[in-house]
């Protein structure tokens, strides 16, 4: 054995890249720090990395945010509520709490 780094387990990837997982997620084969938001529907913010933005199946103007299962593909339909889009405060990354 020569020296080198031996791994006790593979490297996370997305797609064809490898990722540190303590510090970004893989989305839909994109990788993206843990931090980011994005918009769900015109008011509402949610983080990729641990909720989908979904349309409520009942009003499809209105939007849902739920919680991806560590372990599964999420999907709109079977995923558990965070919370709805007009009950969420939108903020900026700037305002302090």
């Amino acid at each position: 054995m020569g020296p080198g780094l031996w791994l006790c387990q593979q490297a996370p990837r997305c797609g064809d890249k490898i990722y540190n997982p303590l510090e970004q997620c893989c989305n839909d084969d994109t990788i993206l720090p843990l931090n980011r938001t994005n918009l769900c529907g015109p008011n509402c913010t949610f983080w990729p990395c641990f909720e989908l933005c979904c349309p409520e199946s009942f009003d499809p103007k209105k939007y849902v945010v739920k919680l991806k299962v560590l372990g599964v593909k999420s999907r709109c339909y079977s995923s558990p509520i965070s919370g709805d889009c007009a009950s969420r405060k939108m903020f900026s990354h700037l305002e302090r709490y």
